[in-house]
């Protein structure tokens, strides 16, 4: 196999100064990019630019050369070659809209943010698309603790665009290829894919699943669980990526299985946390100590099952997740019910439902720490 070169992006725009965002552009420019972070306060850009920190998301961590905060978008924009898109995924739309009027025509924009759009039902990549057609779009997606990454621990991802024909003739010239070769460097390893949707699904489905994992270890589960959990979920993330043309093999993949893996093996993922906090019977509202915390997750138990439902993908993981958060479901009921559904066939080429021996057999919670 040839190694082919390819060109850098010389300059990057990373919209969103949160933990990730932080992580992402400390990534670029300790690898020789130029970057600008826009934060949405202006104090936490001028904090940023004055400690050399992010204190309120990323504490005691130096931020390298080459990083400059700033709240003004069009100043984060100005001569960006490329731009990536880190803020929630409930806000990037408006997001979108406002930086319309700033980006020239043809700039990559990578998404490093992951979920559904809960009215229309559409990707992530297919808003940005909506509100900002004529740019090539793709997503930046793995198993990345943003402080790890901000650390430069060895940490691996998925760069994903869709491949033009140019860009199947030219692979080195393509926006997956020039993103990951910007990224590169330290610790910090990406691999190219030109199966967005997959890698779209696996961000998506994993925090749900994540929250799930959190529920059942929280009320005292342990690796047996967590490992069902894990497995049947990264099946149901297949069983969407295929219904909406990506790829299966696309979600054992670093975006998928590795995301899923380790959102479900730590309360550091915010997702998990919550999870954790609710199987120990926390209210919602008395969770993270009341602070108001934005759990992805949370948001997407929502949008993923209207999306499975609307197509017709039976995603019985995170409709327990979904019935628990925002239907009033109680947690154990709602996961013996899960336990006690009918036998399926592994793998779901063969055809088999057989019926539960014992439905009404409850899980033993409160006997298992």
């Amino acid at each position: 196999m040839s190694h082919t070169p390819s060109q850098p992006y010389a300059r990057v725009a990373v919209l969103g100064a949160g933990s990730w965002g932080t992580a992402l552009a400390s990534v670029l420019a300790r690898n020789g990019r130029q970057v600008r972070l826009w934060a949405r306060r202006p104090d936490l850009a001028q904090r940023i630019n004055e400690t050399r920190q992010n204190a309120d998301y990323l504490p005691e961590v130096d931020l390298p050369n080459g990083l400059t905060a700033t709240s003004d978008l069009a100043e984060a924009l100005a001569g960006a070659e490329a731009v990536l898109m880190v803020t929630p995924s409930s806000t990037l739309r408006p997001m979108c809209q406002a930086i319309a009027p700033l980006i020239p025509q043809g700039i990559p924009i990578a998404l490093a943010c992951k979920g559904v759009e809960r009215r229309s039902g559409y990707l992530l990549s297919e808003v940005v698309s909506e509100e900002l057609p004529g740019h090539p779009v793709g997503a930046v997606s793995g198993p990345t603790f943003a402080r790890e990454t901000a650390l430069d621990h060895p940490t691996a991802a998925t760069v994903a665009f869709p491949f033009s024909y140019a860009d199947r003739l030219n692979p080195e010239k393509s926006p997956a290829a020039r993103l990951a070769v910007s990224l590169s460097g330290g610790g910090f390893r990406p691999y190219v894919s030109d199966d967005l949707v997959g890698v779209e699904v696996g961000g998506a489905v994993k925090n749900v699943i994540a929250i799930a994992c959190g529920m059942m270890s929280g009320a005292g589960f342990a690796e047996n669980t967590r490992a069902a959990l894990i497995t049947r979920g990264t099946d149901e993330m297949k069983q969407l990526a295929q219904a909406l043309g990506g790829s299966r093999e696309t979600v054992t993949g670093l975006s998928g299985a590795g995301d899923l893996t380790l959102t479900c093996s730590s309360t550091t993922s915010r997702n998990m946390s919550l999870g954790y906090q609710l199987g120990q019977g926390i209210a919602r509202p008395s969770c993270f100590e009341g602070r108001p915390v934005v759990v992805e997750g949370e948001v997407n138990a929502v949008s993923v099952t209207d999306l499975a439902h609307r197509i017709g993908v039976p995603m019985p993981i995170c409709e327990t997740v979904h019935d628990v958060l925002h239907k009033g479901a109680d947690l154990q009921a709602a996961f013996t019910a899960l336990w006690a559904r009918p036998i399926e066939a592994e793998p779901n080429a063969l055809d088999l439902m057989l019926t539960h021996p014992t439905p009404n057999m409850p899980l033993q919670f409160g006997a298992n720490s």
